[in-house]
């Protein structure tokens, strides 16, 4: 008996090799550079570190049970923030569950396998579309597929921002889902991929939308050629207009099937606090050039690198004869057009959704990449480019290297590898021109190009990775120290007896997604405004103009927030990571409810002292020319950038200066009195600030001229905290305050002494969403009391419960069930309808034909 090995499909064996190619050259580049996993330097750089690395590791305790909260409220960060629009923004890709698989102190690896597999899923999708697109070479469309997921804003940007690799993925599926529509197939299927891409991540699907729609009009626009009879022309103008119109449809009910998830990120969006507004200024041509080239590297110009050979290939487009005039002109003028649309302000802000982001201002290249992949397989798909085609292509590839030569992105190492990537693309292409349907030597062809593709994108990944950590902040991983605070976290934990804060010296602005604990600390995209305003009022710092949160080492904030313990990192030179185990303080505070008297409310005012007096609801600063000796003594001074200096005590502020607010500092104990100015404090500064504002005066008497600039001074607050005081205001919000609390992943319930009147404070913000009761009563939304939650009681009931639903879940959800009936009545009529022309019943057919 004989067997016969079957061979793998053509499309099967594309996605493979496409897959297998990107893999490989994305672990060559990274093991070159000697980056984790593969070396000692870590990858842990800007949002990576300081925003993925501790959701994916709250991701994980979420997933084993460990988290204090669930999917809508998360209690660790901010002391209590809305989680579903943080998961819908971060964490909301099917491929961030891989994280489940791996331990705590792996998170780092596990983003890593992440990012890998996100990159691998698009090259095999991109390879697919091509062959859906127009028949070709299953190895070209392999080698393309990866060039794609290789291309320099994969590498380069999208790395370290995980959430971005999902909008690589949406383009070429969208494009499937166009061409379904096209041809009037899988009418169920395709609103589901929509809504798939639109959840793994809303905005950059937002961007691959508009990409698809626009392959999907210059496919409709080469289908009404100029063949076409002169009385058909109208039938064949209906038929595309159904087909967009089935589009549209499509992209609308897959919309609302995420709307969900998408609709709590959209509201989450409107009450984040504003953050930076910047301008759009457009990169010059010299270096938008410079980024079509290898081992190049700009944080606010597009990444368009994409190999030699796919970039010599769309250039050659245009001299390709073998390719209809029709088509080339259509494709030709896409790229352009979009690449025009880059640099255009008013196109520019339409990609963003019409807000020019914080950071890189192109986030949108991965759509003109694809596009240029596209261009490039259409070359492809018609025959190897002639004499004439190459000729042209390397005439405008010349062109473009010569104008990058000016450019200051350019690297010594820019030219060398694009002579390189062109020796072994003409190696290839010479061989596959001469290979005659020699299987030996197409291999040796699609060898050359790959090495092509693959050398040139391991490099340019090596060369990014060596000089990303120089020029972003970074953000240590996970290690020794990190290990030795959680396990201090751990042991100190008391929720929701009291909270346990993971610290000021914070390693990201996430420390307690990260390490444990129910801390201030809360770095995202989704900070609410009222949370910010709150922090700030009571002398927090922050950074990222006001979305990441610090920690806020006060015992009056402590007591405020129920903070009962509190971890406390310091640098060690002496030990092998650089720092010593973490120690713990503790502190009697009250429970997270407490109770105001009747009264009015207060306002905050310009002073974080007064301001946390008035939410504390007691007097425990002193106010005089002098703090009395044995008061703690703490500075205020946000927009002050230096150093403050009470006795032997030293602290580094750090505000004022590029979106950073300095938080009030303790400066120890007042030995026998600091004298204190009106307008400042009395404490030995060296620094600057932004404007002059007055003069210090030390303890001695003389003026203080701060270093760097003459004249001027921070300007800041001193506080004289009574421990005393505040030991009885501590006192007094324990015995009138709950008696019990109990915290659900999405509620809290306290049991409050008889006869309470007042107000019912909870330390938390008073964010959208919370719905309060008293007793029995009905729920009604929550009040605010200086930012925090409040419930009014009127001496009757003993227990307050409060419930937590995202703003827009409500809405969302039912926009979610209508597009699924919609979806199901369609189902019904198609069976209906194919019933009734087979004159036969038949099984209910949840997709359409393949």
């Amino acid at each position: 008996m004989t067997f016969r090995r079957r061979a793998l499909p053509p499309r099967l064996r594309a996605t493979v090799l496409a897959t297998l190619l990107t893999v490989l050259a994305v672990c060559t580049g990274d093991a070159a550079a000697r980056i984790y996993p593969y070396g000692p330097r870590h990858r842990s750089v800007s949002d990576l570190g300081n925003q993925y690395v501790p959701f994916h590791a709250h991701l994980q305790d979420l997933l084993h049970g460990r988290a204090d909260g669930g999917l809508f409220v998360n209690w660790q960060s901010g002391f209590g923030m809305s989680f579903l629009p943080d998961l819908g923004t971060y964490l909301s890709s099917p491929f961030a569950l891989v994280v489940g698989f791996f331990p705590k102190d792996r998170v780092d690896l596990a983003l890593y396998v992440v990012t890998l597999l996100k990159m691998a899923a698009a090259s095999a999708a991109m390879a697919s579309l091509l062959l859906t697109l127009r028949p070709g070479r299953w190895w070209a469309a392999g080698l393309l597929g990866a060039s794609y997921a290789l291309c320099g804003w994969s590498v380069l940007e999208a790395s370290y921002n995980p959430m971005w690799l999902d909008g690589l993925i949406a383009f070429p599926l969208l494009c499937l889902v166009g061409e379904w529509a096209r041809e009037s197939r899988r009418p169920l299927l395709g609103p589901v991929v929509v809504a798939l891409a639109w959840t793994a991540n809303f905005y950059t699907a937002y961007m691959a939308t508009i990409g698809a729609a626009l392959v999907l009009m210059v496919r409709l626009f080469l289908e009404s050629g100029s063949g076409e009879a002169a009385g058909a022309v109208g039938a064949g103008a209906r038929i595309r207009i159904r087909a967009l119109l089935r589009a549209a449809r499509t992209v609308l009910l897959g919309i609302a099937l995420a709307a969900p998830l998408l609709y709590p990120v959209f509201l989450g969006t409107e009450q984040a606090y504003p953050g930076w507004t910047r301008e759009f200024t457009p990169a010059s041509w010299t270096d938008l050039f410079a980024r079509t080239l290898p081992a190049t590297y700009s944080f606010s110009t597009p990444a368009l690198f994409l190999g030699t050979g796919t970039l010599l290939l769309v250039f050659a487009l245009a001299f390709h004869r073998a390719v209809p005039v029709r088509e080339r002109a259509a494709w030709t003028g896409l790229v352009v057009l979009v690449a025009l649309s880059l640099q255009w302000k008013p196109t520019h802000l339409f990609w963003h959704l019409f807000a020019t982001p914080n950071g890189s201002p192109y986030r949108q290249t991965f759509v003109l990449s694809g596009l240029l992949v596209i261009a490039a397989w259409t070359a492809l798909s018609y025959g190897l480019p002639d004499r004439r085609a190459l000729l042209g292509g390397c005439g405008v590839l010349a062109v473009i290297g010569a104008v990058a030569a000016s450019s200051r992105i350019v690297t010594v190492f820019t030219y060398p590898l694009l002579v390189l990537g062109l020796a072994a693309l003409a190696g290839g292409l010479l061989v596959l021109a001469r290979a005659a349907g020699r299987r030996g030597m197409v291999a040796l062809g699609v060898l050359l190009l790959a090495g092509s593709q693959a050398g040139q994108a391991a490099a340019t990944t090596a060369y990014a990775d060596r000089v990303r950590i120089h020029r972003l902040d970074d953000y240590a991983p996970w290690g020794r120290h990190l290990d030795q605070e959680a396990a201090a976290v751990a042991k100190a934990d008391g929720w929701p007896r009291y909270r346990t804060d993971p610290g000021r010296e914070q390693t990201t602005g996430n420390d307690p997604l990260l390490v444990g604990g129910q801390g201030a600390s809360y770095y995202s995209s989704m900070t609410p405004d009222v949370y910010t305003r709150t922090m700030a009022a009571l002398g927090d710092g922050w950074t990222s103009r006001g979305r990441n949160i610090q920690s806020l080492d006060n015992p009056v904030t402590d007591a405020i927030f129920s903070v009962g313990a509190r971890v406390h990192s310091s640098p060690d030179d002496s030990s092998p990571d650089g720092t010593r185990p973490p120690t713990v303080t503790r502190a009697e505070v009250p429970p997270l409810v407490t109770v105001r008297p009747p009264g009015p409310v207060p306002h905050f005012g310009r002073s974080p002292f007064r301001n946390q007096e008035a939410l504390l609801g007691a007097s425990v600063y002193t106010y005089a020319a002098a703090c009395p000796a044995g008061s703690e003594v703490y500075y205020s001074a946000p927009n002050f950038t230096g150093t403050v200096r009470l006795g032997p005590t030293e602290v580094a502020l750090n505000g004022g200066q590029k979106g950073r607010r300095a938080a009030v500092q303790p400066m120890g104990t007042a030995p026998g009195g600091v004298a204190v100015t009106p307008g400042g404090a009395a404490i030995t500064t060296s620094g600057e600030r932004d404007t002059p504002h007055g003069e210090t005066v030390t303890p001695h008497g003389e003026t203080v001229t701060p270093h760097g600039e003459a004249g001027s001074s921070p300007h800041g607050e001193t506080g004289c905290l009574s421990k005393a005081r505040l030991a009885r205001a501590v006192a007094h919000l324990k015995a009138t305050g709950a008696t019990s609390v109990t915290v659900t992943d999405d509620s809290i319930r306290a049991q409050l002494p008889p006869s309470s009147r007042g107000t019912a404070v909870l330390a938390m913000p008073s964010i959208p969403g919370w719905q309060c009761r008293t007793g029995n009563g009905p729920d009604h939304l929550a009040g605010s009391y200086l930012g925090l939650v409040s419930v009014p009681l009127n001496g009757r009931a003993t227990t307050v419960s409060c419930t937590f639903r995202p703003p827009g879940l409500r809405a969302g959800s039912a926009a979610g069930a209508l597009a699924v009936l919609v979806l199901a009545g369609s189902a019904v009529v198609r069976r209906a309808v194919r019933a009734r022309r087979s004159g036969g019943g038949s099984t209910l057919t949840l997709a359409g034909p393949a």
